[in-house]
């Protein structure tokens, strides 16, 4: 395929303007069209990034080689078929889908016209996952917290759809398996959707996950702790930082608990744990998570290789993130704390 990409972001609001951006930076494309209904703010990125600004698809004129799409959830389906269907390659912003029923119809639509759709899930480029990542990990347990202060960005959909859809995808590409049992609980304090939740996630025999979400926090956090046979992992996305502890590396600190035939822990009270074992920090590369999505994206288009995220990876995540708020709605946490109506 030609170079440069000819590309075209529509929808540039919070995170479409990053796109333009970013393709208005790179060498391998060309922004070409800048589509969003408000033609005011399509001219203000066109003007900053390249390109010119249109108010719909309909409107661009001549051929497009790739495209973001990154308009409200609820519309991805109507946006992103028709640029499938005329053999764009899409780069749609995460969630897939606000439901399994739309997600489908995307992912069929893909393998219909046999078109590249890679879904945003850039938190599968942070570089502090792309670190855990090359380690290898077979995890049994997983843990996650991703919180922060209310933006009034996303008060239309829960929690879950909302922040918990990051870790859902990592969880689902570390533990790699789909049949799964969900428990979960969430409590809705802002409006009807949830705004904190707690899913409990077990994968038969295989894994367990704890993932909690809330977005009525104080301050953000974004955390990962992942045990493993081998060893266990501990990330902090926010500071791009992490910790290994190998099993390999702290066998004589096994040997020696064994040795001393230490039948009750508080044998160890005078030893200090902490200084004994082997703690190896994680070298995470400097790299902004977008970039590197795009850039993936841009060689998935070029070599015609498959998505690093692809529709059948969005569709998961949204049927996941589905069970869990159905769960959730189950759970009524709600029930009883509105006052009971005058008789």
């Amino acid at each position: 395929m030609k170079s440069p990409l000819r590309t075209a972001v529509v929808g540039v609001g919070h995170m479409g303007r990053h796109h333009a951006r970013i393709y208005g930076e790179l060498d391998s494309c060309e922004l070409v069209a800048v589509v969003d209904k408000d033609i005011d703010r399509a001219r203000k990125m066109a003007s900053e990034h390249g390109g010119k600004a249109y108010q719909s698809m309909a409107d661009v004129p001549g051929d497009i080689d790739a495209a973001t799409v990154a308009v409200p959830t609820v519309y991805h389906a109507e946006v992103v078929i028709p640029l499938l269907e005329a053999g764009v390659p899409v780069l749609v912003e995460k969630p897939l889908a606000p439901d399994t029923t739309s997600a489908k119809q995307l992912l069929d639509a893909s393998r219909k016209h046999n078109c590249l759709l890679q879904v945003g899930h850039s938190e599968r480029f942070n570089p502090v996952v792309q670190a855990m990542l090359r380690m290898g990990v077979t995890p049994r347990f997983i843990e996650t917290q991703r919180i922060s202060p209310f933006t009034f960005r996303s008060a239309d959909i829960g929690v879950v759809f909302d922040m918990m859809i990051h870790d859902i995808d990592i969880v689902l590409h570390l533990v790699q398996q789909r049949e799964y049992v969900v428990d979960a609980v969430g409590v809705s304090v802002l409006g009807v959707c949830e705004d904190v939740a707690n899913a409990r996630i077990r994968f038969g025999e295989h894994a367990a996950v704890n993932l909690t979400a809330s977005r009525l926090a104080l301050k953000t956090e974004r955390r990962i702790r992942v045990f493993a046979p081998t060893g266990y992992l501990s990330m902090d996305y926010q500071k791009k930082s992490g910790v290994a502890i190998k099993l390999d590396d702290n066998l004589d600190l096994i040997r020696m608990a064994k040795e001393r035939d230490f039948e009750d822990l508080s044998e160890m009270q005078n030893l200090d744990f902490g200084a004994m074992v082997n703690v190896e920090p994680i070298e995470v590369d400097d790299v902004e998570p977008l970039r590197a999505e795009i850039e993936s994206f841009l060689e998935s288009v070029k070599t015609g290789s498959a998505a690093a995220v692809s529709a059948e990876d969005g569709y998961a995540a949204v049927e996941m993130a589905e069970r869990i708020t159905e769960a959730v709605r189950e759970q009524d946490w709600g029930r009883g704390l509105t006052p009971a109506s005058p008789s």
